[in-house]
């Protein structure tokens, strides 16, 4: 996802390294740069042209410090930082700010109308949505009010079947009455929101318009939100305007960022329309819609990661106090590949691999592509974990040539990568061992707190009014990841100390 755009940053921050001063020569290039950028990324042409004005303006009529104080240390920033910063607060100001997703009447049952073209996506959202919900605490209705596409009341009853949300449906009424009985029938369930899924059309037409009319004016939903697909790219701003002209618009879900989604819609819709993005798809999945978090998005497009989305990835499929169990317990060597096993398998819940990866806030430049690491990666590992008997499993030194031959030949999986896994498991388990008892719950707690930092204004690039991004450290924070540095004779005495914990360990299991 956002691709295009975050090489385009990307570039302008190698093109302005190591200069002084900004003048409108270098500006100019700089800004020719984020424009081509900006338009391959799909976004509306008025709306780039509107953000690079503003950029523009604000880069040359302003002073930069390049010496500041930060918690009492002196640090040096660059023209370029500080310009990185001005289009980093820009597209905030553009997709932003942040708002509460969702409003609730103080009535019994409020509601949710969601509307859109076919194809959009809208029923897969309205339990993507239904399911948000319910985590939150609401118990949802979801609403069939899509009479006219084959088979959409079946599917909506098998999406609210698998996730155990109540549907209505009425096959012998109209769309509008259909929407009014079901915030009767959602009282009389028990719950509090009613989601309408109203019907699309492959183009916006007057009939499609005059019904969508009838729901609002009979059930007056609190909430109206347009289903968007981000993959049309610059025509979705045309389809928001449209909505938005003929029946109120309260916010904007924007689908398939996953796919080849260039994510210029993203940029433009709020711009254009003046309505905000309030949640996000990522995949098929029930459990990928995000709120929509413009710092967040506008510090990945830079390439600076975003923190807050990833610790609450972690919060989501963590138990937090079990990991940190686990964690202890794994510092002391007691790691089997039954430990890793679960590991993997907490990152597969998170979702897919490399939008976990665009999240950490450690690779400004981009991850080389040596190291990039695909979904099916963590498959092929856990085919041959799930080859082992229970023993290999939790004693994996005990793996040798003829094990391996087994455990290739169970996994369809050659010799060669039953040696690559359990190499790179037992340089893992050292290096936890190396790092000792208690860092990693501090470790732990620091990326909470920078969590607490980014929502309170700092972060990546909130380091204060002057303060842009570090070199060195992107985060503008000058204590986060510090590690300690070791010497070359306490490296030497660490890595002793670790070959005599597994010397130990193979003893025991051989008693």
């Amino acid at each position: 996802m956002l691709e295009i755009l975050t090489q385009g940053f990307r570039d302008v921050r190698q093109h302005l390294q190591g200069v002084r001063t900004l003048t409108e020569e270098n500006l100019g290039e700089a800004l020719k740069m984020i424009r081509v950028s900006l338009l391959e990324a799909d976004v509306e042409f008025h709306v780039a042209g509107a953000f690079l004005e503003r950029v523009r303006e604000q880069a040359l009529g302003e002073i930069v410090k390049v010496r500041v104080k930060h918690r009492d240390r002196k640090l040096t920033v660059s023209p370029g930082d500080h310009f990185i910063k001005l289009c980093h607060d820009e597209l905030v100001r553009l997709m932003g700010p942040g708002e509460s997703p969702l409003s609730f009447a103080t009535r019994p049952v409020s509601s949710v109308m969601m509307v859109g073209l076919q194809g959009s996506g809208k029923t897969t959202t309205a339990a993507k949505l239904a399911r948000y919900l319910v985590k939150g605490g609401k118990k949802p209705l979801l609403v069939a009010a899509d009479v006219y596409r084959p088979a959409a009341v079946d599917q909506l009853r098998k999406l609210g079947s698998d996730l155990d949300i109540p549907v209505y449906s009425d096959g012998d009424s109209s769309p509008p009455d259909i929407c009014l009985s079901a915030i009767q029938q959602a009282s009389d369930l028990g719950c509090d929101v009613a989601i309408f899924d109203t019907a699309g059309r492959l183009t916006i037409d007057a009939p499609l318009m005059d019904e969508l009319h009838r729901i609002q004016d009979l059930t007056a939903p609190d909430n109206v939100l347009l289903v968007c697909d981000a993959m049309i790219g610059q025509e979705s701003v045309n389809i928001a305007k449209a909505f938005n002209e003929r029946i109120r618009l309260t916010g904007f879900i924007l689908t398939k960022l996953d796919g080849d989604a260039r994510g210029g819609a993203a940029i433009s819709v709020k711009e254009a329309t003046g309505v905000p993005v309030k949640f996000v798809g990522m995949g098929e999945a029930l459990d990928r819609l995000e709120e929509f978090r413009p710092e967040g998005l506008a510090s990945r497009i830079l390439g600076f990661g975003d923190v807050v989305g990833l610790v609450k990835d972690f919060e989501e499929v963590l138990d937090e106090k079990k990991a940190e169990e686990d964690a202890m317990r794994m510092l002391r060597g007691d790691f089997s590949l039954t430990d890793f096993l679960e590991q993997i398998r907490s990152i597969k819940k998170m979702g897919p691999l490399q939008d976990l990866v665009e999240k950490l806030p450690f690779f400004p430049g981009g991850l080389p592509d040596s190291a990039k690491v695909e979904d099916y990666e963590l498959i092929r590992i856990e085919s041959l974990i799930n080859s082992m008997t229970p023993r290999e499993r939790k004693y994996p030194d005990i793996i040798n040539e003829n094990r391996m031959r087994r455990i290739a030949s169970g996994s369809g999986r050659k010799e060669s990568e039953v040696k690559d896994l359990l190499f790179k498991f037992r340089q893992l388990r050292d290096l936890m061992v190396a790092m000792g008892g208690g860092k990693l719950r501090g470790r732990w707690k620091r990326l909470k707190g920078l969590k607490r930092m980014f929502d309170s204004g700092g972060g990546a690039l909130g380091g204060g009014p002057e303060l842009g991004t570090v070199a060195g450290n992107p985060f503008g924070l000058p204590e986060a990841g510090k590690g300690k540095v070791l010497s070359k004779k306490a490296l030497e005495k660490q890595r002793k100390k670790s070959k005599q914990a597994r010397q130990a360990r193979k003893k025991s299991k051989k008693r």
